[in-house]
């Protein structure tokens, strides 16, 4: 049978010579290569859905792969589907590297420039060690496959526009239609979502900064478990902590908890950070948060455009939710959706904030009446971006999400203009 293998190159030349020598190799099957870290991990997803025996037996990672590094790759990689095996490509072969790489989980290291002989030896050796594992894995063994692990961002195009509210109502809403959720606070100087949901807490996510390999056990002890079911991880009580939380120890903990849950929905505020630049580059969907107004669409341009500036990610990619619509406001989202150049999200929040005063001054978010047009709206949002199971939660609750049927109407006399 031949050896399925996955380049894995952000160069075109790098992909082309990678690509070519791979034919050569006896038994070799290269197939379409990616050219992005996140293309490999939805790539892999999408086929370990389907079956394990679909994936390929190798990956062959370029050290010039982004946006996330090659290092952090390969672990995650390595943590989400064992029964690959990963080749690092890289100039410097020297021992220190050759430690990180086996380290993070690669099964071998080829120098550049590329030898076929090299090459071969390690496609071979690596595709043995990952024949063995499957067949080991066929015997009662278990792989998590990836499907699922969805990463949703949600900034704020500026201060006080909803970005908090909006996180939680999102989490609850996934939550409740069946998924396993874990919300994350990564406003790490003024995170509040401890304060809507009335939580005193130990742990946060300083707590899992300085380590440098997240097992579960280690995640399950920093996680909160919310009465709703939500899996909490907090911002610090101190924000003069959040310095402590690097760009690097975001994307393992991003890692690790789309590894541990379906939908993973993290609140990274309105201030950029390292930490929250990168939960926002390694988010499948990327949320904007805006109101009605000048100054705030104002706000979500330059953040478009920083965002764009600095490589996180291009406008296209990000979805603009406008937050405390109203019909009479001369701004709506087809003018926010020109002027920003991103998409906006279908589904507008109304401003009803009478509606929220209590739950909020009371901490209890997450008792908000279903009856609320914010709620309805913002279900309404989740299901939009497909963060709800609607199938299994028809079976489960007779016909409909909790909430769900009153989104659908306030949709419906907001499509009618009533």
């Amino acid at each position: 049978m031949p050896t399925r293998i996955l380049p894995a190159a952000g160069d075109a030349d790098a992909v082309r010579s990678l690509t070519t020598l791979l034919s050569q190799l006896p038994d070799a099957e290269p197939v379409t290569p990616v050219g992005d870290s996140t293309q490999l991990v939805d790539t892999l997803a999408r086929l370990a859905a389907e079956s394990v025996d679909e994936l390929p037996e190798v990956v062959v990672v370029h050290e010039r792969i982004g946006p996330v590094p090659a290092l952090e790759l390969i672990r995650e990689v390595a943590l989400r589907f064992p029964a690959v095996g990963v080749i690092l490509i890289t100039s410097d072969a020297g021992p220190g590297l050759f430690a990180a790489a086996m380290d993070s989980g690669a099964r071998g290291l080829v120098a550049l420039p590329l030898s076929y002989e090299e090459l071969a030896g390690r496609v071979q050796a690596v595709a043995q060690w990952s024949t063995g594992v499957r067949r080991h894995l066929g015997h009662g063994g278990e792989v998590f496959t990836g499907a699922g692990g969805r990463v949703v961002t949600v900034s704020g195009a500026k201060g006080g526009v909803g970005a908090t509210l909006t996180a939680v109502q999102l989490a609850l809403a996934a939550q409740a239609s069946g998924h396993s959720t874990a919300l994350v606070d990564m406003d790490l100087q003024t995170g509040d979502i401890a304060s809507y949901l009335d939580i005193q807490f130990r742990r946060s996510v300083v707590d899992l900064a300085a380590i440098s390999d997240i097992s579960p056990r280690v995640l399950a002890d920093a996680v909160f478990r919310h009465d709703t079911g939500l899996a909490l991880l907090l911002a610090p009580a101190e924000g003069e902590r959040g310095e402590e939380v690097t760009d690097r120890a975001v994307r393992q903990l991003v890692s690790a908890l789309r590894s541990r849950y379906e939908i993973v929905v993290v609140d990274c505020g309105a201030q950029l950070s390292g930490a929250g630049a990168a939960a926002v580059e390694m988010a499948g969907t990327a949320l904007l948060l805006t109101t009605p107004d000048v100054v705030a669409v104002r706000a979500a341009k330059r953040t478009v455009r920083m965002w764009d500036r600095l490589q996180i990610r291009k406008a296209e990619e990000t979805t603009v939710v406008v937050n405390r619509h109203t019909r009479a406001a001369e701004i709506q989202p087809p003018l926010v959706q020109k002027i920003t150049a991103t998409a906006v999200a279908a589904t507008a929040v109304p401003a009803a904030f009478k509606e929220l005063q209590g739950v909020i001054d009371a901490g209890r978010l997450h008792e908000l009446d279903d009856k609320s047009t914010v709620k309805q709206a913002l279900w309404t949002l989740a299901a939009e971006l497909g963060l709800v199971k609607r199938a299994e939660t028809d079976r489960r609750s007779g016909g409909r999400l909790r909430g769900d049927r009153g989104s659908v109407s306030f949709r419906r006399r907001r499509e009618a203009g009533g």
